[in-house]
């Protein structure tokens, strides 16, 4: 059993197509199935059924998925240390980053962080908060960066400066001649929400507690996937939301959205790095270029 082999069965699995796999890989689709029927032949087990256009992992392939991951990261790990020792000249510095951090705060750190080590590539993997947590616990990303503040004990968190959160309504809605200032008027408004597991919705959960609400005393008109979407349905006329000032800022200074003044307190975001894991040379130059950014704290 080799590495690629299992490399080929992961990229098989988690896109459930041969052909997808052979491309994400950049290998032939008769390489791809070979590689595989290999594994099955030497090792006399199923690890994929084959219905219709379609594969699928049997249930000796969903036991070997774990397997077959651990030993890659493993392998990662391996690799990382070699970088280490030569330096930082070379290397992968694989992120993970929540929709926030990684469409508008993380792009120019990344830049400084490749005019820094040219020779180092970063590999990106966004999600949201949650996502990005199970990310670096499972090893698949070495850092994520993300908005909220997960509550793991698997995971080294360390506050930078990150933005500020701003409730926003669209033109024309009543809040922006008269903020809330009670439960009643947060219940009575219709609201437009990212999906559970984002550091946005935390915060509104956080704001609302301070009222004695929750999320189920309000009116969810819609409830979506990224910033971008929620930003376009509220100056839609959809409802109010909490949307970072990164992502409002300029469809409020086109006047399309609306600032309401509710006394929103600046966030931190959180950069995590599993505990049981070595630190690389790389990790931590980029947490310094992070901090130089400014600092908060440490978790």
């Amino acid at each position: 059993m080799t590495l690629e082999q299992l490399r080929i069965f992961v990229a098989v699995a988690e896109r459930e197509h041969m052909t997808r796999a052979a491309e994400a890989l950049n290998l032939t689709q008769s390489a791809t199935s070979a590689a595989i029927a290999a594994l099955e032949e030497r090792h006399d087990v199923k690890l994929f059924d084959r219905v219709g256009r379609r594969i699928v992992l049997t249930q000796t392939g969903h036991a070997f998925l774990d397997e077959a991951r651990a030993v890659l990261a493993r392998a990662t790990l391996a690799v990382q240390a070699l970088d280490d020792l030569a330096g930082l000249r070379r290397g992968v510095l694989r992120l993970g980053a929540s929709q926030t951090v990684a469409n508008y705060w993380l792009p120019p750190l990344m830049q400084a962080f490749r005019l820094a080590h040219p020779g180092v590539t970063l590999d990106l993997q966004i999600g949201n908060t949650e996502q990005i947590a199970e990310a670096v616990a499972d090893l698949s990303v070495d850092l994520g960066i993300v908005e909220g503040k997960p509550q793991r004990n698997d995971l080294k968190q360390t506050a930078v400066t990150g933005d500020r959160t701003a409730l926003i309504v669209p033109k024309g809605h009543e809040w922006t001649g008269k903020p809330p200032r009670t439960g009643k008027d947060y219940r009575a408004a219709r609201w437009v929400l990212r999906e559970p597991g984002s550091g946005t919705r935390a915060m509104l959960q956080d704001l609302l507690a301070g009222h004695g609400l929750t999320l189920g005393d309000l009116d969810v008109a819609l409830e979506l996937p990224s910033n971008e979407a929620v930003r376009s349905a509220v100056q839609a006329g959809a409802g109010a939301s909490l949307l970072s000032m990164l992502v409002a800022e300029p469809s409020i200074m086109a006047g399309t959205l609306c600032e309401v003044a509710v006394g929103l307190p600046p966030r931190s975001f959180h950069i995590l790095r599993h505990k049981e894991r070595h630190e690389t040379g790389l990790e931590q130059a980029f947490i310094r270029l992070a901090d130089a950014q400014g600092p908060d704290a440490e978790a």
